[in-house]
């Protein structure tokens, strides 16, 4: 069964753009695990340009499925980690300047580095998981710094599976195999939407989640946020 968490973070850019509550982002958390999302995921980062510190904490009472956050791990975002103490964080390296993650981890280059994250977060009892590309090394490598998951980059697979779909999930597989193999579990995300994750999880059954933000709440704007949720489900199924 693959979870599906939903990454609010796009909506609580929407709330900051005009201030104020509107949307609430702990309604709206609450809304997505009521309409059957199995995990929440937010993204802070140091400007608060989306989620801000305060939502972490607040999102921590009162959420019922899974929290996933996932962040850069700088001394902030780990001692925010550490005191919220979610479900799953997810490392990814972004800098604080990016708008979006657009890489995953080298692996092998920041392996001493990763460990010594991932051991914070696990003697804390938090699941850990690495955001890499779909390459077997970097796969292998994050397995060396204890981690308990990692999660695809799904970014080239979504802008190459209009072109060929085929042709898109070949690294996916190959890393999701490498994965399964080496004991680590499997997460994906990023420009995962209703039109390719179907097929994505067709022929990789085996991942354990998937994080969705953007496409879902613009596929919102149509369907109404219960809806949405509802299909992005059935994609999974």
């Amino acid at each position: 069964m693959t979870r599906l968490s939903v990454n609010i973070n796009k909506i609580a850019t929407l709330r900051n753009a005009r201030g104020g509550n509107n949307p609430d982002v702990i309604k709206v958390a609450l809304d997505c695990e009521k309409y059957g999302a199995e995990g929440i995921t937010v993204h802070p980062r140091p400007d608060e340009r989306h989620i801000r510190r305060s939502d972490v904490y607040e999102l921590k009472k009162v959420l019922h499925t899974e929290f996933n956050i996932e962040g850069y791990p700088s001394k902030d975002f780990c001692q925010l980690v550490s005191e919220v103490r979610p479900a799953q964080v997810t490392l990814v390296p972004d800098s604080p300047e990016q708008i979006t993650s657009n890489a995953g981890w080298d692996t092998i280059t920041h392996k001493e580095f990763l460990t010594d994250i991932v051991s914070l977060f696990k003697t804390q009892g938090i699941r850990t998981s690495i955001f890499v590309a779909a390459d077997p090394a970097m796969v292998e490598a994050a397995k060396l710094t204890g981690c308990d998951r990692v999660e695809l980059y799904t970014e080239p697979y979504a802008s190459l599976y209009s072109e060929n779909p085929q042709k898109a999930i070949i690294p996916f597989i190959e890393a999701a195999k490498v994965a399964h193999n080496s004991g680590l579990g499997l997460n994906a995300g990023h420009d995962l939407n209703l039109d390719n994750l179907k097929y994505f999880h067709s022929l990789i059954p085996w991942l354990d989640e998937v994080s969705i933000g953007h496409a879902l709440v613009c596929d919102a704007l149509y369907y109404g946020l219960k809806e949405t949720i509802g299909k992005y489900l059935s994609q999974l199924k």
